[in-house]
Order: structure tokens, then C-alpha cells, then sequence
């Protein structure tokens, strides 16, 4: 346990389920498609649909994923200033964690769609990435690498990561099914630098990289 799971994080209120975790997912989904998006769909889902707007929740989501940080002051007035074309839809899944958000965002060239929850005191939990079923908190400094399912990638990743005195926390590889698109997330210890020669390793592979700057 540490500070923040005691306190709460600093941010712009009034919840830190409904805001500051909110950020964070924006951020992390801004961070998978490696760019500005120019299209943000958003869907919400339980209580996020329910009293998500009266707790700020459509406001944080959007100005993660224009990449504030959860204390931006600019968060109160993110539909004035974000330049995404942004839209937000609500449903239900009894399945789904309460606080769970679908985002899907297009740059000029890719797309990608993430679902997430924010689980209490700013934290969140990535659950699926491009129909995906994943588990990654953020909490970490984390590479994502879009790859096929070949042998030996795992293993030049790795060594790679190693040699560049990279430790890793956990690492989690999850793919659609044999030989067919796969998600590897690493989380580690340091901030990786140059990670983005990674893509270097298979052709049509796609690395991006979250850092957390609390670690």
C-alpha cells in the first residue's frame, strides 16, 4: 500500500473513481493508438452512465485522452478546448465492472478500441484492447506491442530488454488464437527509452509505451 491508496490521488474532483480514474483511462487509450486521435467514441457503462456526467466523468475521459494529467485545471473546460471530433454513448453489461469505459479512437491511419475500469482511488484496470482480453493496471511503466503469434518474438523482446537494463515486474501475453494477432504487455521497473526499435523485431508489429511517472 502507498500514499495514493490511502489519500487518494491529487487531481480535480469531486470522485476519484469517476475523475481522476477516468484520466487515466483517456490517457492510456490516447497512449495504445500512439497518437492525437481526430474521432473518440466513448461508451459508458453502470454507474459511470448513471451519474458519470453530474460527477465529471465525460469531462475527465476526454481530457485524458487529449493527454491532461489528472490535476490539469484544465479538465473543467476540456469540451471548449479538446480539437477531437468526440462523441459518448451509454449502455449496460451486467458483466462489466461499474465504472467501465469502451473507447474507440481513429488517428488518419489506425483505430483502436479499449475497455477499461476504474477501480477506486485513481486506479484502473485495462481489460480488453482490439477484442483482446487483457489485465494491465498502469501502474507501471508498460509497453504494449501489437504482434503476430511467431516463434521467438517473446524471446527477442526479452533480450532485448535485458541487455538495456530493463527489469521486468510482469509480463502478460495475450492473442486472439495460434499464429494469429497477439498483445504482449510488459510492465517494469524503468522507463525504456528507445523502445519504439522494438518494431524492428516483425514486420507489422506496433509498440507503444506507457510511462508512469509516479514510479
Amino acid at each position: 500500500m502507498n500514499v495514493f491508496d490511502i489519500i487518494g490521488p491529487i487531481m480535480i474532483g469531486p470522485s476519484s473513481s469517476h475523475t481522476a480514474g477516468a484520466v487515466k483511462l483517456g490517457n492510456v487509450a490516447r497512449v495504445l493508438l500512439g497518437n492525437m486521435p481526430v474521432i473518440a467514441k466513448i461508451t459508458l457503462y453502470g454507474s459511470f452512465a448513471k451519474t458519470g456526467k453530474g460527477h465529471g466523468t465525460d469531462k475527465a475521459l476526454l481530457a485524458g485522452i487529449c493527454g491532461y494529467a489528472m490535476d490539469d485545471v484544465r479538465i473543467k473546460s476540456i469540451f471548449k478546448q479538446c480539437p477531437v471530433n468526440y462523441s459518448f454513448e451509454f449502455a449496460e453489461n451486467l458483466d462489466y465492472h461499474p465504472n467501465t469505459a469502451v473507447i474507440e479512437l481513429s488517428d488518419e491511419s489506425i483505430t483502436i478500441k479499449m475497455r477499461g475500469a476504474s477501480i477506486g482511488a485513481g486506479r484502473v484496470e485495462i481489460q480488453e484492447v482490439d477484442d483482446m482480453q487483457v489485465s494491465f493496471s498502469g501502474d507501471y511503466n508498460t509497453l504494449i506491442i501489437f504482434h503476430y503469434d511467431r516463434k521467438g518474438i517473446i524471446g527477442k523482446i526479452t533480450t532485448w530488454l535485458s541487455e538495456n537494463g530493463i527489469n521486468i515486474a510482469f509480463m502478460k501475453v495475450f492473442r486472439l488464437e495460434r499464429n494469429d494477432k497477439a498483445v504482449m504487455v510488459i510492465e517494469t521497473d524503468q522507463q525504456v527509452r528507445n523502445y519504439k526499435i522494438l518494431e524492428n523485431f516483425q514486420e507489422g508489429s506496433r509498440v507503444t509505451y506507457y510511462e508512469n511517472t509516479n514510479v
